[in-house]
């Protein structure tokens, strides 16, 4: 089942309150999506520390409800 981008921007939000998170749906099928996160959790850590933020947030739905997520971050 697809996962709505409403859901992923509120999951992304519920770890990361300050993000401004930005959502496209890419194949229009609602399971495949790019976002951009900017959260000041990230300033100082690694682009790949910062991706591991974004996918804890999602709690285990990759590979799963949501099937591809391309993810920009960058601190404010």
């Amino acid at each position: 089942m697809p996962m709505a981008a409403s859901e992923i921007e509120t999951l992304i939000r519920a770890s990361l309150p300050d993000a401004q998170v930005t959502i496209e749906d890419l194949a229009g099928d609602g399971d495949h999506y790019a976002c951009t996160v900017v959260s000041e959790a990230f300033r100082g850590r690694s682009r790949v520390q910062q991706h591991q933020l974004v996918y804890a947030a999602l709690a285990g739905h990759m590979g799963g409800a949501l099937h591809a997520l391309a993810i920009q971050t960058n601190a404010p």
